[in-house]
């Protein structure tokens, strides 16, 4: 293991030495935040809904104007991080590659695309049967359509939210949009649950539309619990009788408690955690 975590690492197919790799200083992902990634969660050597991975991947390049990845080279990175480790995070990271000085991309630049893979976190032993405490941040995230719900490189303001807190009693925070709507975690989305009824927030102009959050929408339709995908004010959240955050690698945590309120696990919720455990 590399001192950042990093157990295996492959650039465009060729595996690399994790102390020693290093980055072109002319790549647009180092410059710009130019390209997209995906977080993953490796179990049994396999990668947790891997078709939505993919999909969610293209569609994002697509959004940003870039061309698609060749998947067969990424699976068999996958591969072999799987046959040596077989539980971890694995992460892919797809560049929009090499260019000189300046916003404009190269005509026919390649894309560069990176598996790296890190350890699962040590997360409490317990944190399912007991829920997380949820911190309001103070940033706001910006509104951008055009890149709303991709998971672009450009996690700046995901970094200065997560840097509002230092307690380890706190496990995520929420961010608004400029109006006051809650949008998601700093590494995660949202549900509420009022009523039996499930909603999670609209991301027409900011936000990122998780491979989880995707999943937990259809689960929820194809289990006939009401679902409403809408713009959600703070105060509705508050209120709300159960929160949970998703993402791939943690799954669907419970809110235990956010802004002094404790809020309720919902009956469901070990059906959820199965249900995003399978393959689906």
């Amino acid at each position: 293991m590399s001192g950042d975590g990093t157990l295996f690492l492959r650039v465009d197919g060729v595996e690399m030495d994790p102390e020693t790799a290093s980055v072109m200083a002319s790549d647009r992902a180092f410059g710009y935040g130019d390209g997209v990634f995906r977080t993953m969660r490796l179990a049994a050597g396999r990668v947790v809904a891997w078709n939505r991975h993919v999909q969610k991947l293209q569609a994002d390049l697509s959004r940003l104007g870039l061309a698609r990845v060749d998947i067969g080279r990424i699976e068999a990175d996958l591969a072999a991080l799987g046959g040596r480790y077989p539980d971890c995070v694995a992460r892919i990271t797809v560049s929009a590659g090499l260019s000189a000085r300046g916003y404009r991309r190269a005509a026919g630049a390649p894309l560069v695309t990176s598996v790296r893979a890190t350890p699962l976190p040590a997360w409490p032993a317990d944190v399912a049967q007991a829920g997380i405490e949820l911190h309001l941040c103070r940033l706001r995230l910006a509104d951008q359509p055009a890149m709303a719900g991709v998971k672009h490189l450009n996690r700046l303001e995901q970094v200065l939210a997560r840097a509002e807190w230092d307690d380890d009693r706190i496990a995520e925070g929420l961010t608004l949009d400029g109006t006051g709507h809650a949008i998601c975690g700093t590494m995660s989305n949202l549900f509420i649950v009022e009523d039996g009824r499930l909603a999670t927030p609209e991301l027409a102009r900011c936000g990122v539309e998780g491979v989880q959050r995707a999943r937990i929408i259809d689960w929820a339709r194809q289990r006939g619990l009401a679902l409403e995908v809408a713009p959600l004010p703070l105060a509705r959240v508050q209120a709300a009788d159960s929160l949970l955050v998703c993402n791939s690698v943690i799954g669907a945590w419970w809110v235990h408690r956010f802004q002094g309120r404790v809020h309720a696990r919902p009956a469901w919720h070990g059906e959820l955690l199965a249900e995003l455990a399978r393959d689906g």
